[in-house]
């Protein structure tokens, strides 16, 4: 079984300024320095492009597990758009055959975007009970942080 997911959330700052976030490891870093979702995060290969591969660590409580590895298989930069797959752990270890996530941030207007969020997931049969934990819970929170951060440092660069 197949099926897609997606979650949007308005940005009052430039989609250049979400993408520069979004765009290579800073989303990483920033997940870590918050700690309410990501407790570590190891990056075993790569820069924050294609074929990056991290190794993720969650906070106990923030999620249904506490190990997953991931790796980024598609980045444009132009569209402003990256995915990520899960290798090994977390939602694999719910029965999950594949587990993709993709981050979009949309330009709305000058000063605002939408960062867009979708997973796709393949399940199999005998565990399509486990359906019920694929949800955009974790992608809304990181939306949320990053929001909350980059509106931060928006206030913080205009004060300056």
């Amino acid at each position: 079984m197949s099926g897609q997911l997606s979650h949007e959330l308005e940005v009052n700052v430039p989609a250049s300024e979400a993408w520069e976030l979004y765009g290579r490891l800073g989303l990483a870093k920033l997940l870590v320095e918050d700690g309410s979702i990501v407790e570590k995060i190891e990056v075993i290969e790569g820069d924050g492009g294609i074929g990056t591969i991290l190794k993720k660590t969650y906070t106990p409580g923030s999620h249904g597990f506490s190990v997953q590895r991931e790796k980024f298989t598609k980045y444009d930069n132009e569209k402003r758009m990256k995915e990520l797959e899960v290798l090994e752990g977390g939602y694999l270890d719910l029965g999950l055959t594949l587990f993709r996530v993709r981050f979009e941030i949309i330009e709305k207007d000058n000063d605002s975007c939408i960062i867009k969020s979708t997973i796709e997931y393949d399940i199999k049969e005998e565990a399509i009970a486990n359906t019920s934990y694929v949800t955009t819970d974790l992608v809304a929170k990181i939306g949320e942080t990053a929001k909350n951060y980059l509106i931060k440092n928006k206030a913080t660069k205009n004060a300056e």
